[in-house]
């Protein structure tokens, strides 16, 4: 493990003494996170912004992180367990040099990616497991964000409370890949899948469960059969900051998604369909905040609906870069097959740019009447939406206005942080009285 701190980052001094009873004491928080990519992607964004507003309630927290690395704010600390990265660009399923091997947990991940799964989650969870018994000490909570692997438990029976974050079930995911996929490839991505019934029994064994959504908990409920006590539903935040409605006036036509541009789940091939359907009789330009794969479906599908002029795809900009751009929009777009929070619809909430979206997951209740919603995978459907407020400044006028007010009243940070910690105090507690220690 190596250490690698934020900017500015002061590390409190750690203490291997049993905590008072004290509500109020800082506590000590081991943030977990198997891969937390820093531009895209829930995971990434929730360790960036949670970390920073843990520390800036006085907490001390460490993100215990994979490659892709998490982009730390001032205050909270990195610990990297590296892991092979074999799935890093340009060169994914590469196999690596006999040089890089370090330990069996290694020798492992390899083997399961050359047998078509997908092994970070659980070599991730034993990486952490070890890094943990050696500082068991050292922390007062561990929060697991949606590692949810058998490492997990054994990090329970070192005695440390441990409350797991599950953005929405990637049941859902394994489900709608697989109604897409044909021949072979269906049984490579059942494969492939093949984590998630572990991700199940742990999610049912591992304690608390938080949520970003009442319709996530009742996915989490349905599909890993965690019962509805165990889930709680704190929903997440945008960095207003950031995220606002610029200066610069909007650019007429422009529609802009923020997705990963070939995963079936987020509903690229339907926007792309009904943008062909647009621009048949409309100016209008879309841009894909995404990179998909050269010669994958997605690149495949721009070409046969000939939209090479109409469609562009931006990828490795800044979060800065990625605000000014969404708030020079006209029109926002989160076409997904399935939600379980969506901090893009929220973003693009907070820019003032007015939302198409999805009915669909958790995406109804994210955006109350700030958003016109559409059927999951009807382009005729998203292309009449999109023809509406094209041609209707009224339209996005009033949407973008509900949207900033709903933002406003919903989704901050600091009260996702504040209501986070209430949850480690009822684990800790919880967990003292079991082994009849204090809380803290």
């Amino acid at each position: 493990m190596s250490t690698v701190p934020s900017r500015g980052a002061t590390p409190m001094p750690l203490r291997t003494q049993a905590r008072g009873p004290d509500p109020g004491a800082p506590l000590r928080v081991a943030l977990l996170s198997y891969r937390s990519k820093p531009h895209c992607g829930g995971q990434g964004i929730y360790i960036r912004h949670l970390s920073r507003e843990l520390a800036a309630l006085g907490h001390h927290v460490e993100v215990f992180s994979g490659q892709p690395y998490p982009d730390l704010e001032p205050g909270p600390v990195l610990r990297a367990l590296p892991s092979l990265d074999l799935y890093r660009e340009p060169d994914p399923f590469r196999t690596p040099r006999l040089g890089e091997y370090r330990d069996w947990i290694d020798a492992l991940e390899v083997a399961a990616m050359w047998t078509g799964a997908f092994p970070e989650p659980l070599t991730f969870s034993l990486r952490a497991l070890r890094a943990l018994r050696e500082r068991r000490g050292d922390f007062d909570i561990v929060h697991d964000n949606q590692v949810l692997a058998y490492g997990m438990l054994g990090i329970a029976r070192l005695g440390l409370p441990l409350v797991t974050s599950i953005h929405h079930p990637i049941s859902v995911d394994r489900r709608i890949e697989l109604a897409a996929a044909r021949g072979l490839s269906r049984l490579s991505k059942r494969r492939w899948y093949g984590f998630v019934r572990m991700q199940g029994r742990v999610a049912r064994r591992a304690g608390p469960v938080l949520t970003g959504s009442e319709s996530s908990r009742d996915d989490i409920c349905r599909d890993f059969r965690v019962p509805r006590p165990d889930v709680h539903v704190i929903p997440l935040g945008v960095d207003t900051r950031l995220f606002h409605p610029g200066r610069a006036p909007r650019v007429p036509g422009r529609i802009v998604a923020v997705a990963s541009a070939d995963s079936p789940v987020k509903g690229i091939s339907t926007l792309l369909r009904a943008v062909a359907k647009l621009t048949t009789e409309r100016s209008a330009e879309l841009t894909v905040v995404g990179k998909p794969a050269p010669g994958g479906p997605t690149e495949r599908l721009v070409a046969e609906l000939a939209l090479g002029d109409k469609v562009r795809f931006m990828s490795g900009i800044s979060d800065a870069e990625l605000a000014a751009f969404i708030a020079t929009a006209e029109i926002a777009v989160v076409p997904s097959l399935y939600e379980g929070f969506s901090l893009p619809a929220v973003e693009h909430m907070a820019s003032g740019t007015p939302l198409v979206a999805s009915r669909t997951g958790a995406l109804p209740e994210v955006t109350g009447d700030a958003a016109l919603l559409v059927t999951p995978g009807d382009a005729e459907e998203l292309a009449v939406a999109l023809r509406l407020l094209h041609d209707s400044a009224a339209q996005r006028e009033r949407l973008s206005a509900l949207a900033l007010r709903r933002v406003q009243e919903r989704f901050a940070w600091p009260a996702v942080a504040r209501a986070t910690v209430d949850r480690y105090r009822s684990a800790i507690g919880a967990a003292a009285a079991r082994h009849g220690a204090p809380p803290c």
